[in-house]
């Protein structure tokens, strides 16, 4: 059987105040469309159609890398009828085929509803997704007949005094017979307030043909509240957030606060892990057992490895920690930093393009590019790798056992073999063999009877 979805994104989001369109604002690192299209591309026969409208162009462009999207451009917004029946050329009309409406801007939907739907819609049944609220606000209704079936759905603006103190309200999405829905959506007008197609009103033509209507009735307002400004895209965001710190809870996962943490892509995580507040994870990210993350900590894409500890404040992206290493407070690991077990990153120490080997630490102040060190090196405070010429990079090598004392610059292409020893304050512009003690610094000069400055008398500092 194949799932017709249409995703109705084409509208411009005039309450968020952004020139972003809507449905590209995003939650929890990802784009609200994103959330539907990734939930709806887990059904099976499911066929992706998105309805575009404003900044239509870059919502394409954002999805150039999913080639199986089919785009619809709804010219003009006339309404939730006429912004399904653009995709009605593209759609497969098969006698068991279905079509799912989903609404891009209601980013959590869950997959359980929408298998829900398309396993109790057919040929001659239609499937609403529909919530019951205190607050209907806004929304509409639901309308019962006697016997409790579905006999229609009125909007708001067109609703009575009556049948706005209902509490059920429609969702916006519903699954529905292909071929019958394009006869409906031929059928629809404008007689309403707003002057609109309303896809609801099919609801009342499936009545009318005897056509059995399914509710799927949640209580879950999050599942499928949509966004319309950043007030409420922040209160999701929220949710979003908590329901993951839950996951993580249940994981046995330590989360010293479950609303003061931030994840914004893939968090994997083994034992014994804690993570305190204010911790956000971004990108691909993979904690091992017994990782410990301190307070306002960012990491993104990077795989840490068992029995690690990230201090305070640190930043880390794009890098590789390998087991029993400590990193921070206050320390930054840039892309390509590969730390080998038992390393030690102490703070203001900044890492990018470069290995450390088993053992190696640089526990403060200084600054490591494109090098590769080996193991149990020690650099002291205020070393810096001088990587770049101004045109082009150039990379260090140091062995073993090396000590490269405080306040040290090594000016690459520079190889420093085992063993051997950098003294402090030392500009090393050339190799160090073995074993040697390498001393770069100019001879110090103590003069005598050397007397301070002194001020005219009257001359204010």
């Amino acid at each position: 059987m194949t799932v017709n979805v249409v995703i109705l994104a084409a509208g411009k989001g005039t309450r968020m105040n952004s020139e972003r369109p809507k449905v590209l604002h995003e939650l929890g690192g990802k784009s609200m469309l994103a959330h539907v299209i990734d939930t709806a591309g887990k059904l099976a026969g499911a066929r992706i159609h998105v309805v575009i409208g404003h900044g239509g162009e870059s919502v394409r462009e954002t999805f150039a890398h999913q080639p199986y999207l089919n785009w619809v451009t709804q010219h003009e917004q006339l309404g939730t009828g006429h912004a399904v029946a653009q995709a009605v050329p593209h759609l497969d009309d098969a006698d068991d085929s279905l079509v799912l409406v989903l609404c891009g801007d209601v980013p959590l939907i869950s997959l359980d509803s929408l298998q829900d739907l398309t396993a109790n819609a057919g040929p001659d049944r239609l499937a609403l997704l529909t919530l019951k609220t205190s607050d209907p606000t806004g929304l509409g209704r639901i309308i019962r007949d006697p016997q409790g079936e579905v006999s229609s759905i009125v909007e708001e603006k067109d609703a009575t005094p009556e049948q706005r103190e209902i509490g059920e309200i429609n969702s916006g999405i519903m699954a529905l017979p292909t071929v019958r829905l394009k006869h409906w959506l031929a059928s629809l007008g404008t007689d309403n307030k707003q002057g609109e197609y309303y896809l609801t009103d099919v609801i009342a033509m499936a009545v009318r043909e005897n056509c059995r209507i399914y509710t799927r009735t949640i209580a879950d307002e999050f599942e499928v509240q949509g966004v319309n400004d950043k007030l409420q895209l922040s209160r999701l965001e929220r949710h979003y957030q908590r329901c993951l710190a839950e996951q993580l809870l249940k994981q046995g996962v330590s989360v010293a606060d479950p609303d003061r943490l931030d994840i914004r892509g893939t968090l994997t995580v083994g034992k014994e892990v804690s993570i305190d507040v204010n911790a956000v994870f971004e990108g691909d990210v993979k904690l091992a057992d017994g990782v410990k993350i301190g307070p306002n900590v960012t990491i993104k894409d990077t795989t840490v490895g068992s029995h690690t500890e990230i201090l305070a404040n640190s930043v880390i992206e794009s890098a590789e920690l390998a087991d029993h290493c400590s990193v921070g407070p206050f320390a930054r690991l840039r892309p390509g930093a590969c730390l080998a077990d038992r390393v030690k990153v102490g703070n203001f120490v900044e890492i990018k393009n470069s290995t450390l080997g088993p053992g190696s630490k640089a526990n403060h102040f200084a600054y490591i590019g494109d090098a590769d060190l080996g193991s149990a090196v020690n650099v002291g405070a205020g070393t810096i790798f001088c990587n770049y010429d101004g045109a082009r990079k150039h990379r260090c090598t140091i062995g073993d056992d090396v000590f490269i004392g405080s306040n040290s610059t090594l000016v690459a292409p520079v190889a420093i073999a085992n063993g051997a020893f950098v003294a402090a304050g030392s500009t090393i512009n050339s190799d160090v063999s073995a074993n040697e003690l390498a001393v770069g610094r100019g001879k110090q000069r103590n003069i005598s009877g050397w007397k301070r400055p002194t001020k005219n008398q009257g001359t204010s500092d």
